[in-house]
């Protein structure tokens, strides 16, 4: 099949706070079709505010998938999602021959674009276990025993990031093989052609747009969201920036204006985080900050 014949993935990504959702929905108005979340906590329900999800009045405009589907006790991943989209899109070129996928969990976007290696099962039991270490003992438990398992990972891996830590250790205490030793780094074929565009906005002005976030969404009820989501315990989809700092609020081990200020601050490093990532990738096109979807290029 000839790069034209084929169907098209448009990828809207960029860091936290770009502006990615407005630009997504009216690209999918242009294109008359749905947009796929790249979104690892916009997935679950009831915290929508603390994950900036789409609003009732934007998911009007055009159907998201993936948006507000899962319970927060579930367990989901980028190999999950890999698998959930590539069995979706199919019935989404029979409605248009272009789709939009927008978020910012780049795991996700990487695992659609480019596959993702196939990994063991992991139990309950093992998870359970995996994560009450890290509520017990902290990310540091994680760090140690992960250097013990898998060296080689361990030297590559971002060590802030507890989800990939976490992971990394449940694969190999499961296995009883180095998490390493079952990536590939094999980029799979695609039946789609995939266009990749990320909002490209001065530093300070990113920041400032994270810094107004933060605050609308403890106008919009934040506070009282995160209080309820995490009185049903320490979930691994509540382990993020927003409700991590609520909780210590919660817990009595700082005052509000510091963890209102600490969700800003951790916010901001997570927009770096993604901006490296991102800038690793030569396939973005970056758009500037004044684009709409008339800069949105499929042929």
């Amino acid at each position: 099949m000839a790069a034209s014949d084929k169907p098209t993935l448009i990828v809207i990504t960029g860091p936290t706070a770009s502006g990615k959702t407005s630009l997504a929905i009216a690209t999918a108005e242009k294109y008359g079709c749905d947009i796929i979340s790249a979104d690892s906590r916009q997935i679950y329900r009831d915290i929508p505010i603390g994950t900036a999800a789409p609003t009732p009045e934007e998911r009007q405009h055009v159907y998201h998938h993936f948006v507000g589907i899962l319970d927060l006790e579930e367990y989901y991943s980028a190999a999950r999602f890999e698998e959930d989209v590539m069995a979706l899109l199919p019935r989404m070129w029979e409605k248009s021959p272009v789709a939009v996928m927008c978020g910012g969990s780049m795991m996700y976007v990487d695992a659609v674009v480019n596959g993702i290696d196939e990994m063991p099962t992991v139990t309950e039991s093992m998870r359970a276990y995996v994560l009450d270490l890290y509520n017990t003992h902290g990310l540091e438990a994680i760090r140690a025993q992960l250097e013990i398992c898998d060296p080689v990972y361990y030297e590559q891996v971002d060590k802030d990031n507890p989800r990939r830590l976490i992971h990394a250790l449940e694969i190999s205490l499961q296995t009883g093989r180095p998490y390493s030793s079952f990536r590939s780094g094999m980029k799979r074929e695609r039946p789609f052609n995939v266009v990749k565009y990320a909002i490209d906005r001065p530093r300070e002005e990113l920041f400032a747009r994270i810094n107004m976030r933060v605050d609308a969404m403890m106008e919009a009820g934040l506070l009282e969201e995160a209080r309820a989501a995490l009185a049903r315990g320490p979930l691994n989809s509540l382990n993020t920036v927003g409700y991590k700092e609520l909780g210590m609020y919660f817990r009595g081990e700082m005052d509000l204006p510091t963890a209102v200020a600490r969700i800003g601050k951790n916010t901001r490093v997570y927009a770096k985080k993604q901006l490296t990532w991102l800038k690793k990738d030569d396939s973005v096109i970056w758009l500037p900050p004044t684009a709409g979807p008339e800069m949105i290029d499929v042929s």
